[in-house]
């Protein structure tokens, strides 16, 4: 590590900052170890570390070559495009538009995430992000009775679930479309409990769960020829 990429204003505090939960978070996403980004990025492990568990300020320069090395932008890594929707990157000269076969559906929707699920409130359509969980067959997120996404219930509705990676203007996108009911067998949703990764985002109160029997799965992705060989093998 040298004094320019530790920048002169750093200092170890034990607190981690925002970069060092995107920076974590992406090299997560991405499959690779803290070795491989360093490589990548030409620095030592131990600064990398450094940068993801410490408040630490690096300079422009290691954080362009941090950012080559995930795959993304500065800005991206800086929060710059926090308040921005996704997709904020230009379109790709030459993408490819692939149909997901309802196995690779279910891979990406793998065990949990956020989505946004289509309702009718009011005799007029809306559209609610949700923390879903996957369970066996089941896709289920949890609300408050008076809430937006409790409408689903005894209705046909329709969840998606996507990823848009800015960097290389590639992406994928699931629709689950099936019956919504609310669940009452206390077994059911102690099942449910025990296999959610997360709280609703939104706060506490919201111990009803929404359960989808899925009828259709469909899915697709865009996908970038020439886009790098992790951020490729992420799309599959």
């Amino acid at each position: 590590m040298t004094k320019s990429e530790k920048g002169s204003d750093s200092k170890i505090s034990g607190t981690r900052s925002d970069l060092g939960r995107r920076a974590a978070l992406r090299r997560q996403q991405l499959g690779l170890t803290r070795e491989e980004v360093a490589s990548r990025a030409a620095a030592s492990p131990g600064y990398l570390q450094y940068v993801e568990e410490s408040a630490a300020d690096p300079n422009i320069g290691f954080m362009l070559r941090l950012a080559g090395a995930l795959e993304t932008t500065v800005a991206e890594l800086a929060g710059g495009t926090m308040e921005l929707p996704a997709g904020f990157g230009k379109a790709a000269a030459h993408p490819e538009v692939l149909v997901l076969s309802p196995a690779e559906c279910r891979e990406r929707l793998s065990t949990h995430g956020v989505g946004r699920v289509a309702v009718t409130v009011d005799d007029a359509p809306a559209v609610f992000p949700v923390n879903y969980t996957v369970s066996d067959e089941l896709i289920a997120y949890r609300t408050a009775p008076e809430a937006g996404p409790a409408a689903a219930a005894g209705q046909d509705v329709a969840l998606e679930v996507d990823h848009i990676d800015d960097a290389f203007s590639q992406g994928w996108s699931v629709l689950v479309a099936g019956h919504a009911h609310v669940v009452t067998d206390p077994y059911e949703a102690r099942r449910l409990e025990e296999h959610a990764h997360t709280g609703p985002w939104v706060g506490d109160g919201r111990h009803q769960w929404i359960a989808i029997h899925p009828n259709r799965i469909t899915g697709r992705r865009i996908r970038v020829m020439g886009a790098h060989a992790s951020s490729q093998a992420r799309q599959r």
